[in-house]
């Protein structure tokens, strides 16, 4: 498979991962809102919290994401051009990569992270056998 074409789905798994984050704790607060029993199941909940807290931990450490490593790699080994972009590269770029100094990502991701220990603490994970 071309290196172009694994680059796009890279970038199509980070764009999930994203939204897994940010959708993740508008489903908890929706779903405890609206008694949606799966937002409080022990492994999604879970899951969530590893998500932001990776995040956070990286950008406090002051490393790229290994997404975007990756996508990089991939892209240079595929010899495209700078400003050489597919289709899917270019909306999904627009959607999830901001230009800003490194430490607003740091405290963004932070004060994220701590909405989503304030969930987990008001709205706390259950075990299957708990519902």
């Amino acid at each position: 498979m071309p290196y172009r074409y694994l680059a796009d789905a890279v970038l199509i798994l980070h764009a999930g991962v994203v939204v897994f984050i940010v959708g993740g704790l508008v489903a908890v607060l929706a779903g405890n809102l609206w008694h949606w029993r799966w937002v409080n199941r022990w492994a999604f909940r879970l899951a969530h919290l590893a998500a932001i807290a990776f995040v956070i931990v990286q950008s406090w450490l002051g490393q790229l994401c290994p997404l975007t490593t990756l996508e990089s790699w991939l892209r240079v080994q595929a010899g495209g051009a700078a400003y050489e972009k597919s289709f899917i590269e270019h909306w999904l770029r627009q959607l999830i990569f901001y230009e800003a100094p490194f430490w607003i990502f740091a405290a963004t991701y932070t004060a994220f992270g701590l909405l989503v220990a304030l969930a987990w603490w008001r709205f706390p994970p259950r075990r299957e056998g708990d519902d």
